[in-house]
């Protein structure tokens, strides 16, 4: 059975006596759209913010205007806020090009940090980014929307349970939205999203993350065979220098794994169908999904955080981590060694849409 839901029980109670202070966290960069996740909250129990670093001086006074934040929270350089607010964590809003930098200047300074996904843009990157988190012996953790989901908890617990669906053999991940531009990103956002360097590519990236983390969590961090991929642009006249459309194969000794990534969907997604040699489990949105085991009929689940242990709020889980409550699984979705393999598919998948060939990880 998970520890989660008796975690997250253990935090509230504590909460409630007043006995588990808010955890101090600073922020480092604010161009990344999810900003607003911890801009905008106000009378958290979790969390506190206590600085945010960010160069650029328009959008340090917009974003303060916007959230009706005090100026005197906002920095220019990253080492003196570090120096001068000393949180207990970090969390990256920053492009995914800058993660390295953050990490550089938080984890030597024991401050644990928290990056959005991808962890980073280039293999180098991501094993420099490794080697300071041992070295240092600080986490480092990387989040994804989908790991808010009780199905994709849910859906992790029937693989373990091989009575019901069998051992994995096929699994789809659709992840993606219209684009970036058509949902309206904001201009800095879009302008590094968009940026083969700073992004380290277009939706191949952007999405292509989740389905390689659903997946490695969901093999223990097998490494695959071999990674093929197919991009296209589509909309090249809005997207000019990354791919926008994106199709990745993962193959293992007894199942394969197919992510597509997109900035072409009618409609935002997130979804897995997982298939095992004897049933499936079909995920519909962060709540609903669809299962049939070896003997029965299918049937349709509509799952609450509180049945699958699932942490709905990445800052809570921070949180506890922080604090030392909750220790990260080796492979789980959150985790250093989960998500240096997700750079390593991610790289080798735009290799092979460069060469028309699979690249082998093995």
């Amino acid at each position: 059975m998970s520890r989660r839901p008796f975690l997250i029980l253990s935090y509230l109670i504590a909460c409630l006596l007043g006995q588990a202070q808010p955890v101090r966290l600073a922020v480092a960069g604010i161009s990344h759209g999810h900003s607003s996740w911890v801009l905008g909250r106000r009378n958290d129990t979790a969390v506190q913010l206590v600085g945010i670093y960010e160069p650029s001086r328009p959008l340090a006074e917009k974003m303060a205007r916007r959230y009706g934040l005090d100026p005197s929270l906002f920095h220019d350089d990253l080492a003196r806020m570090l120096d001068a607010v000393k949180p207990q964590g970090v969390m990256a809003f920053g492009s995914t090009y800058d993660h390295m930098k953050v990490v550089e200047a938080a984890v030597p300074r024991g401050i644990p940090v928290m990056v959005e996904k991808p962890l980073a843009t280039t293999v180098a990157h991501a094993e420099r980014i490794a080697a300071l988190s041992r070295k240092h012996g600080v986490p480092v953790l990387t989040n994804y929307e989908t790991s808010w989901y009780p199905v994709t908890d849910r859906t992790h617990q029937l693989t373990r349970d091989t009575s019901f669906m069998g051992p994995i053999r096929k699994v789809v991940v659709h992840d993606g939205h219209q684009g970036p531009r058509e949902i309206g990103v904001s201009q800095e956002f879009f302008d590094w999203l968009t940026d083969p360097v700073l992004n380290g590519g277009g939706a191949l990236t952007d999405f292509g993350c989740y389905g390689a983390n659903l997946m490695t969590h969901l093999m223990d961090g097998q490494v695959p065979l071999t990674v093929t991929a197919v991009t296209q642009q589509i909309k090249p006249h809005i997207y000019p220098k990354v791919d926008d459309e994106a199709t990745i194969i993962l193959t293992y000794p007894s199942a394969q794994c197919i992510i597509q990534a997109s900035w072409n969907w009618p409609y935002n997604r997130k979804d897995m169908a997982v298939y095992g040699a004897a049933g499936y489990a079909i995920t519909k949105d962060a709540r609903e999904m669809r299962v049939k085991g070896r003997a029965g009929a299918e049937q349709t689940l509509m799952l609450q955080p509180e049945e699958t242990g699932t942490y709905t709020s990445p800052f809570l889980y921070f949180a506890d981590v922080i604090r030392g409550r909750l220790p990260v699984p080796r492979y789980g979705l959150y985790s250093l060694e989960n998500n240096l393999l997700v750079v390593r598919i991610l790289e080798a998948a735009r290799e092979s849409a460069r060469t028309g060939r699979s690249v082998s990880l093995r």
